[in-house]
């Protein structure tokens, strides 16, 4: 008999390496990955280029309807790219200025509603694996295997720096660690599903670990996750 396919959640801070070891656990077990914190920096990027004012509900919810997001694999880069009203946005929602207005509007509920309603959509046949701040909280608390990732700060800083560095040369390590510091507050702090552990969730701190090493940890648990469903 097949193995049953499962839901894997991976929920963490930022800069911890979530969306790396999420596409790599994915293409292992053959699982679509699902990058949850694309779906709003695209929202976020819609809203800033048609000047949405994120503080006036009636102009976030006539927004939402304008926006249609998905996924389209690239078959020459391997991997899942996100498509904003059919625009391959996968580079533009990387740049820093998405980065530092994102946390705001992914505390928007209603933004949240419309995201989570999405993934959710995407989930319902299971062999998936999703990454973002609250997928095993709020989008699938009944997921087979959820994974919450965490570093030293000093560590997160200086990936995230590296990553933003290659693309704009210009930037300073201290913006890098003030985006970080507001980022983490804002997504611990907001309202509406907030970023933290979920009760059943295994801790997964990657400090320390090579990208190979906390490969193989999270392919031990989905592997035992796999067969406890299958019993």
């Amino acid at each position: 008999m097949a193995a049953k396919k499962i839901v894997i959640t991976i929920d963490g801070w930022s800069s911890c390496g979530k969306s790396t070891l999420a596409k790599r656990l994915a293409k292992e077990l053959g699982y679509v990955y699902v990058d949850s914190g694309a779906m709003y920096r695209a929202i976020t990027l819609y809203f800033i280029r048609a000047d949405v004012d994120i503080h006036k509900k009636k102009e976030v919810v006539a927004a939402l309807k304008d926006i249609n997001l998905e996924f389209i694999f690239n078959e020459a880069a391997q991997r899942s790219e996100m498509y904003l009203n059919e625009e391959n946005v996968e580079f533009v929602i990387r740049d820093l200025l998405i980065a530092e207005k994102v946390s705001d509007v992914a505390a928007i509920k209603e933004v949240r509603e419309f995201a989570v309603a999405q993934q959710q959509k995407m989930g319902a046949r299971k062999g998936i694996v999703m990454d973002g701040r609250d997928i095993g909280t709020v989008v699938f608390p009944h997921a087979e295997l959820k994974i919450f990732m965490t570093a030293d700060n000093a560590v997160r800083v200086e990936r995230r720096f590296k990553e933003l560095y290659a693309k704009n040369p210009n930037i300073s390590i201290e913006e890098v660690k003030n985006n970080l510091e507001m980022r983490d507050y804002i997504d611990s702090h907001r309202e509406i599903s907030p970023l933290r552990k979920a009760d059943d969730a295994v801790e997964l701190d990657n400090t320390n670990l090579t990208e190979d090493g906390q490969f193989r940890k999270a392919l031990e648990w989905a592997l035992q996750a796999k067969k406890a469903k299958a019993h």
